[in-house]
């Protein structure tokens, strides 16, 4: 039998111990040649908070695994045995992820650009809390995450002026 790549449903945020539990009585049960790989889509991904910077990864689909495996009705049972599995996708019929799906999410993967987020974005109105402007509410014009800067629109003496602050200069309004 030839081996797909089939979706499965978990409890989110139990993606890795699922993977394990799978793996673990793969190997238990002798079925390391039908379920091959399991695979978790995440990216890197750099969030700033104020000053702070801090790396995670993100899954792309929470709450799903990819699982390359022949498909019987023995590994039907191990993978829909295993605690935090809610199923597959598709239902009591399995249905295989065609390849060109299967080859884009692991370009993906192998790609990994790294995502810097931050919690400002066009638009957002902002509080100036340290430097001169201290106590000013402007309005985010531009997002500099390289940087950590902002350039906010702040009106002083009646009329719009550009600044530039850093991330640990500014709040959420």
């Amino acid at each position: 039998m030839a081996k797909n790549w089939y979706v499965v449903h978990t409890y989110s945020g139990y993606e890795d111990k699922v993977k394990q539990s799978i793996e673990k009585k793969a190997e238990e049960k002798g079925l390391k040649d039908k379920i091959t790989n399991i695979l978790i889509p995440t990216e890197r991904v750099i969030e700033r908070r104020g000053s702070k910077k801090r790396e995670s990864d993100k899954k792309f689909y929470p709450g799903y695994i990819l699982v390359e495996m022949e498909l019987d009705d023995e590994t039907w049972h191990l993978i829909r045995s295993t605690p935090r599995v809610t199923g597959f996708v598709g239902g009591t019929k399995p249905v295989p992820l065609p390849e060109e799906e299967v080859s884009v999410i692991v370009q993906q993967l192998q790609k990994g650009p790294i995502k810097v987020r931050t919690q400002y974005v066009t638009g957002d109105e902002v509080k100036i809390i340290d430097g001169p402007f201290s106590g000013f509410v402007g309005k985010v014009d531009e997002v500099d995450i390289d940087h950590g800067r902002l350039k906010v629109t702040v009106k002083i003496f009646g009329r719009e002026t550009p600044v530039e602050l850093n991330f640990s200069q500014v709040e959420k309004d």
